[in-house]
């Protein structure tokens, strides 16, 4: 076996979520590596949460939305000169730079920056459940009041998903919660979705027993990841996103050849 490719040691919301929706995609991701272009929609995400987190370096007072706008600019910049090629998946620039002005002017419709003080931004999770899985993942803001209370917030572009897929969103930060409530020994108050496109957000008060049925769910997950792994045995599951999809081509939905599995497989 190559010194290239490793076995998964860890658990993301993301992979999680990818497991669930094609486990060849995540075994494609996670284990083969496979290179993926880098799509302007991600780029612009990127640049948002950047401006999004820049804007809190400010004081109080100056977290207005002509500050954030002036903010796009210069982190552009530096996303490109750090990233060259984010500059070169976007077509039109000026109407691209609008659309990600748009999107920051959003933000202010759902919440007043200047009046919140967030404990943590771009905060790194990691825990290790009970059943020994290690969780790890980035939280875009983290809340804490001065009476302990905490609020996970994510930050999303897009608009606000019909209610059959909001349950994935959620995931997501109940992921987040399972984690902060391993190392922090608290059930977050506050799980907030913002939606910027829409300028609108979704909040979600967990409870223990969400959280604890929320772990199970992710243990009965990793084990299923690890007889995957063992055996080799990465199915493709075929749906609407697999017009999104990088990995066609590859896929044998498709009529691709996956490569040859690189771990040795021992069962």
């Amino acid at each position: 076996m190559s010194s290239e490719f490793r076995a998964p040691v860890t658990l993301s919301p993301s992979r999680a979520n990818d497991f669930k929706s094609c486990p060849l995609k995540y075994r494609y991701r996670v284990i083969d590596k496979l290179p993926e272009p880098t799509s302007s929609a991600q780029v612009k995400g990127t640049l948002v949460h950047s401006v999004l987190e820049r804007l809190y370096d400010l004081g109080a007072a100056e977290r207005t939305s002509g500050r954030a706008l002036e903010l796009v600019e210069p982190e552009w910049k530096r996303l490109r000169d750090a990233d060259a090629e984010a500059a070169g998946v976007v077509d039109d620039e000026s109407a691209w730079i609008a659309e990600v002005r748009k999107l920051v002017e959003a933000y202010f419709a759902v919440e007043d920056p200047r009046r919140l003080q967030p404990a943590e931004r771009e905060c790194l999770v990691e825990a290790t459940t009970a059943d020994g899985v290690r969780l790890k993942g980035y939280i875009d803001r983290l809340d804490v009041a001065p009476t302990g209370e905490i609020r996970v917030v994510d930050y999303k572009t897009g608009g606000v998903p019909r209610e059959a897929f909001r349950a994935e969103a959620l995931f997501q930060l109940k992921f987040y919660a399972v984690a902060l409530w391993h190392v922090r020994g608290v059930v977050p108050t506050v799980l907030r979705l913002i939606y910027l496109k829409d300028g609108q957000a979704i909040d979600y008060s967990p409870t223990e027993a969400e959280l604890r049925a929320t772990e199970r769910n992710i243990t009965a997950l990793w084990r299923a990841i690890g007889e995957a792994v063992t055996r080799g045995d990465f199915r493709a599951k075929k749906s609407g996103l697999c017009g999104w999809c990088h990995f066609k081509d590859r896929c044998p939905e498709f009529g691709g050849t996956p490569p040859p599995y690189p771990l040795p497989i021992t069962v």
